[in-house]
């Protein structure tokens, strides 16, 4: 059986939770634009919106990460997920 995270109703497989690379790329295709980088942390604008992106880009998101970074961009959960 699988091992599972739970939180705000999502579960993800340890096998298919999303890398942080592929959650930055999506968010950059929806029109975030990286302006300053500096060893793991990034700076996304977006609009009159500027987030810090500070996770390592091999590194598996869970649920909790995932709702915490919706949240921050101003996604659902669910939109970020389609992005």
């Amino acid at each position: 059986m699988p091992a599972t995270c739970r939180d705000d109703h999502v579960q993800y497989s340890s096998n298919h939770m999303p890398k942080a690379a592929r959650v930055l790329a999506a968010l950059k295709r929806d029109g975030w634009t990286e302006t300053r980088r500096r060893g793991s942390h990034r700076v996304l604008v977006k609009d009159d919106r500027q987030r810090v992106w500070a996770y390592h880009e091999g590194v598996d998101l869970g649920g909790p990460a995932m709702v915490r970074i919706a949240k921050d961009y101003g996604y659902t959960l669910a939109e970020l997920r389609k992005l």
